[in-house]
């Protein structure tokens, strides 16, 4: 092999490493934009979502969804609202709490390893720091709409089942650890990793079904405090639960290696 070609082998490989750390810098919006809005503390990018109605939940003949997401209703969302680009990074929660608690350490990657009301902690400190009150957890109706993002198949890029390694980490395609943010491609409302890489927190206590679910995409919350929702499949998940549909009970106390949040942010 010549030098030449020694060199340009070298590059090639060196820039095959660097793709996956440096896939973060492809999310940077035009600041310019009223589409998005970036926080001034963090730098985390939103997405702005338009108000609108959606059919929640999996019909029966849907595969693999389970009765906890039963009954399709409709819910009509009656207010935009921005929602993170990608989850909350362990760059962005140290910035406001001065600790990193991820088992995956990577400043690009999602933070793990916290609790609902770790999370809480975080958007308080953050609606603090940035004089505010506009941040909080999405609700799990406006985590589901986001999602589908004006689909209604079950993934929100269609019925095929083949195409999900273009879009999200789970257990056969993960190596068995979290990823950089944006490094698969983003759902149709620009949103990356909405499902995979870790499960995501979102306001509402759970409920073993939607009977009696709130129908204009407001959290639900009616004391059972014990356990609440996450969202949206992780990194160790069967592509069972990579559905735009799927979710999963957890302790609120829960933290695990999988699991994290991404913010709203209301106009």
């Amino acid at each position: 092999m010549g030098i030449k070609n020694y060199i340009n082998t070298v590059r090639y490989y060196l820039k095959k490493e660097e793709t996956e750390e440096s896939s973060i810098l492809e999310l940077a919006d035009n600041p310019d934009d009223t589409e998005t809005f970036t926080s001034p503390s963090t730098g985390m990018q939103f997405v702005l979502i338009p108000a609108g109605e959606f059919e929640m939940g999996s019909p029966f003949e849907e595969k693999d969804r389970s009765a906890f997401e039963s009954p399709v209703h409709k819910v009509k969302i009656n207010t935009s609202f921005y929602l993170g680009k990608s989850t909350v990074t362990q760059k962005q929660w140290e910035k406001i709490m001065g600790n990193n608690p991820s088992h995956f350490k990577g400043e690009n990657r999602p933070v793990e390893m916290v609790a609902w009301k770790d999370a809480q902690e975080f958007i308080t400190k953050l609606n603090e720091k940035e004089e505010t009150d506009k941040c909080r957890l999405p609700s799990e109706a406006e985590w589901e709409y986001s999602c589908r993002a004006g689909t209604q198949t079950k993934y929100f890029f269609g019925e095929d089942e083949s195409k999900l390694d273009e879009y999200v980490w789970h257990a056969g395609n993960s190596g068995d650890k979290t990823h950089v943010i944006g490094c698969k491609k983003p759902n149709p409302w620009g949103l990356y990793d909405i499902n995979g890489n870790v499960w995501e927190w979102v306001q509402d206590e759970w409920h073993e079904n939607y009977n009696g679910a709130p129908a204009d995409g407001s959290a639900w919350e009616d004391g059972n405090i014990s356990n609440r929702v996450s969202r949206g499949c992780s990194w160790i998940c069967d592509t069972g639960y990579c559905h735009s549909a799927g979710r999963f009970k957890r302790k609120t106390e829960s933290r695990l290696a999988n699991l994290g949040f991404r913010l709203l942010r209301e106009l």
